[in-house]
């Protein structure tokens, strides 16, 4: 899974096409294990395109984005974000909700 900047996110977004960004920050215990699971999503949906960021970096996506906190897995199809994951529940949860884009 690579490291998406604000434009990464962007272009991705505004080409209508399905994906996934992961946002996190560096320090937090809960986004380390929860980017452990997004790493399983990412090899269970190798042709979904599936980045990370850090959320330190991207202080103006956030508050657009009214991301509440982290870690936070932004869903979005058809150039709208479609759903915001906070609780990261289990790998099977996840993949219900990401096979849905």
């Amino acid at each position: 899974m690579n490291q998406w900047s604000k434009e990464d996110f962007l272009k991705r977004l505004e080409s209508g096409k399905s994906g996934a960004l992961y946002l996190y920050t560096p320090l937090c215990g809960t986004c380390k294990i929860a980017e452990k699971m997004v790493r399983v999503l990412h090899d269970l949906f190798p042709d979904l395109p599936m980045g990370a960021s850090d959320v330190n970096y991207l202080p103006d996506l956030a508050e657009s984005f009214q991301i509440e906190s982290v870690p936070c897995l932004v869903l979005f199809k058809n150039q709208k974000v479609v759903e915001k994951i906070y609780a990261f529940h289990s790998v099977p949860f996840l993949y219900e909700k990401v096979k849905m884009l």
